[in-house]
């Protein structure tokens, strides 16, 4: 029996969203939907508790940061990922892919694979299509990505063809090495800001009928009217059937319109990432709870989330941990951050089901 399906329950009427359910064998995800980063198995300054309550339905985690520590072994060895870190719901890991991008001082890529040098302990590392797939059959997440290369924005046609011809090739490699059955193997679409190597990527992706698809190479430091651009274009070629992932996009703006364009899920460290630097978002908005407005206001950060940091703490508390680095003010940050954007893409679902998505969200479906 597969025991992975996707079932689209509604459409809006105005725009290509829809709400859907994706089946894993650790549960399912509602879509579309928001997953936090836990990089290094564990969202950081968070308990699973904690995050069990943001609403939180699927978790990422790292496959090229958990190859470096604790090492595969290890987390197979204490029964996957899951156990690893305590978490019972579905799980994604990404392929490295994007890390082997953003260590592009240290690193040299050919059509076997990529060797790098580990920015931990200094030793030459390679990663192949192969090893990539049996690092994540070993930590045992319900979604793995295939090994591609993410070629950085401005490197010109040429240069994007050919790191998007290789992500397929590489591809292929991935479903040969590919070894357990409740994992789903998701290929991942590359082209750069060129719509019709997207198109082809596509073609030649969806040919090998694949659990899911996801867009990559999307927030590696592109304008945002570019990535708006490719999205656009990109998401209605991708099957119909299969779960649509747009990989790196967290803000408002860019899932909305990501969502009117057909996409179903979501990820970005910029929950947590804020929270450390003090800063929570709050209905569009971001405020700087150092801020000296905060020092006397007793309010919750935002009066209708329902988070538990909202519904026990106020503004003026969170901000006297901020002044005094208190390790529980980004622990309330990150708990209220992350249940935000989950909440959402929540309310984006309902309106999708009530038919007012283009009317409600409008403001955040219009381009920038």
């Amino acid at each position: 029996m597969n025991q992975f399906s996707f079932q689209c329950q509604a459409r809006c009427k105005h725009t290509h969203a829809r709400a859907g359910v994706f089946h894993t064998p650790h549960g399912i995800v509602e879509t579309p939907r928001f997953m936090p980063v836990g990089t290094l198995a564990n969202v950081k300054t968070m308990t699973p508790a904690q995050l069990e309550e943001t609403g939180a339905q699927m978790v990422l985690s790292n496959t090229y940061h958990l190859h470096l520590q604790p090492g595969e072994d290890i987390v197979e060895k204490a029964g996957g990922v899951h156990r690893f870190m305590n978490w019972s719901k579905p799980m994604l890991t990404d392929s490295g892919g994007f890390q082997v991008f953003s260590l592009s001082e240290m690193r040299s890529i050919t059509d076997e694979g990529v060797t790098f040098r580990s920015p931990r302990d200094g030793q030459m590392i390679k990663i192949t299509p192969e090893k990539s797939i049996e690092i994540q059959n070993a930590l045992g997440a319900d979604v793995i990505m295939a090994f591609d290369e993410c070629p950085p924005p401005g490197v010109g046609r040429d240069a994007t063809e050919k790191a998007t011809n290789r992500t397929y090739e590489w591809l292929k490699r991935c479903i040969e090495a590919h070894q357990r059955s409740d994992q789903a193997l998701f290929g991942i679409v590359q082209g750069g800001e060129f719509l019709d190597l997207r198109a082809e990527a596509v073609r030649q992706l969806t040919d090998l009928d694949l659990p899911g698809y996801a867009i990559g190479g999307v927030s590696v430091g592109e304008a945002p009217e570019v990535i708006d651009r490719v999205v656009q274009a990109t998401t209605p070629l991708l099957p119909e059937h299969k779960p649509r992932y747009l990989m790196g996009v967290g803000t408002y703006r860019e899932m909305a319109r990501a969502i009117a364009a057909g996409m179903d899920l979501f990820d970005c460290v910029i929950p947590t990432r804020l929270a450390r630097h003090g800063a929570a978002l709050v209905q569009g908005e971001r405020w700087n709870l150092k801020n000296a407005r905060f020092r006397e206001d007793f309010a919750p950060i935002d009066e209708s989330c329902p988070c538990y940091t909202c519904q026990n703490f106020s503004r003026a508390y969170v901000s006297h941990l901020l002044r005094s680095q208190e390790l529980l003010a980004y622990t309330l940050i990150s708990i209220h951050n992350i249940t935000e954007l989950i909440r959402f893409t929540q309310q984006i679902r309902a309106a999708i089901f009530n038919g007012t998505f283009h009317t409600e969200f409008a403001k955040w479906i219009e381009p920038a």
